[in-house]
């Protein structure tokens, strides 16, 4: 019998496989798929399988989780679980957002996925990158927002979810921090009769006055209650930077400046002068805004301080009754009470604080980890 020479059909085959990769290249750079659609493509021939996953991720959207910023939380990927993580929290204008997760293996892909909230109504905004553990967000207005963290089908590993913000603006007086700040937004002037439309920031006198960010000095004047001062415009369109109180002014109308760069010293001139030595810092654009969050640093949590407590997939109730509730703390509102051998799927940690699934009818919630055990 004679052989078929089967060199054509494999050269007709890398052509196609080869023609179709190319033709998803193209397409690809001009639709601009996420990260969950170009992972569709892999199951192809098991979409019931992919089907399940992306329900998965639908039910996640009705979760009411709620954190407080920043947050950490630690865990386990198990490949016969169904887990997928779902946290409402609040942004402000001014900062920047970061998650990252961290994980044992670098080949398990995780994706992320941002909403913003408009008329009670998540709606996406943001998704990571297939071959990216991190998403960041800078927002453009004060909201909820709501992020979903899922794992790859029979995804396996430890893992470390990390969420923080940070301010946009460098901070406006040299060597100070958060500490400084001792007079905020909204506090009362003049026996009640108007609201500070700043935030005071107390160093010592002659401590140098900062840019906060690269732009031009509109304008500086020694002139009515805020004395010596300076006006600092954060590029064409953007916000204006207000520096009062100074003791002297070092910047000139017109300067081109860099962060970092000195302005001025802080001082107590204008209506200041019976108050110690301080920066009041605002910011304006059609309109006063508060300056807090462009300047305001918070502490990312790590790793190291928090240890994994819970070993098991599954912990049971210990207590006659216990408490779920929608955050991690008795300042969160309890959504729901379980009695005593219950049994909860675990899905991570967060301090003291567990992150669970009941089995009655899929809720997802917090629980103080005094109330329960390990299943035995």
């Amino acid at each position: 019998m004679k052989k078929k020479n089967i060199l054509p059909f494999l050269v007709l085959f890398s052509i196609i496989v080869i023609s179709c990769s190319k033709l998803n290249s193209v397409t690809d750079a001009i639709t601009n798929p996420n990260a969950r659609k170009i992972y569709s493509r892999e199951f192809k021939d098991r979409q019931p399988v992919f089907d399940r996953w992306k329900e998965n991720f639908e039910n996640a959207k009705q979760d009411s989780l709620q954190i407080n910023l920043p947050y950490a939380e630690k865990g386990t990927f198990f490949p016969h679980l169904a887990q997928v993580y779902s946290y409402t929290f609040n942004l402000q204008k001014g900062t920047i957002f970061t998650a990252e997760i961290e994980k044992d293996s670098s080949n398990q892909r995780i994706f992320i996925d941002l909403f913003g909230e408009r008329d009670s109504t998540f709606f996406q905004i943001k998704s990571n990158e297939i071959s990216q553990d991190k998403l960041s967000f800078t927002p453009n207005k004060d909201g909820n927002y709501k992020i979903i963290i899922q794992p790859e089908i029979a995804a396996h590993s430890n893992f470390f979810i990390s969420f923080f913000t940070k301010p946009t603006y460098y901070f406006p007086v040299a060597g100070k921090g958060n500490s400084a700040i001792q007079s905020f937004w909204g506090n009362a002037r003049d026996g009640g009769k108007r609201s500070h439309e700043g935030i005071d920031i107390f160093a010592e006198k002659g401590t140098p006055v900062v840019a906060a960010v690269n732009g031009r000095i509109s304008r500086t004047g020694n002139r009515g209650l805020d004395g010596k001062q300076v006006w600092l415009r954060a590029g064409l369109f953007g916000n204006s930077l207000y520096y009062a109180h100074l003791d002297s002014i070092i910047a000139k109308p017109n300067d081109n400046v860099k962060i970092g760069d000195t302005l001025g010293l802080v001082g107590n001139t204008g209506n200041a002068k019976t108050t110690p030595p301080h920066l009041h810092f605002g910011i304006y654009r059609i309109g006063a805004k508060n300056p807090l969050p462009y300047i305001f640093k918070t502490e990312k949590v790590t790793p190291e301080s928090f240890v994994q407590n819970f070993t098991s997939t599954f912990i049971v109730i210990k207590t006659l009754k216990a408490n779920l509730r929608e955050g991690p703390s008795t300042s969160f509102k309890k959504v729901g009470e379980l009695t005593q051998n219950d049994t909860l799927q675990l899905l991570g940690e967060f301090r003291e604080w567990l992150h669970v699934k009941t089995f009655k009818n899929q809720q997802q919630a917090f629980i103080h980890e005094s109330l329960v055990k390990m299943l035995e």
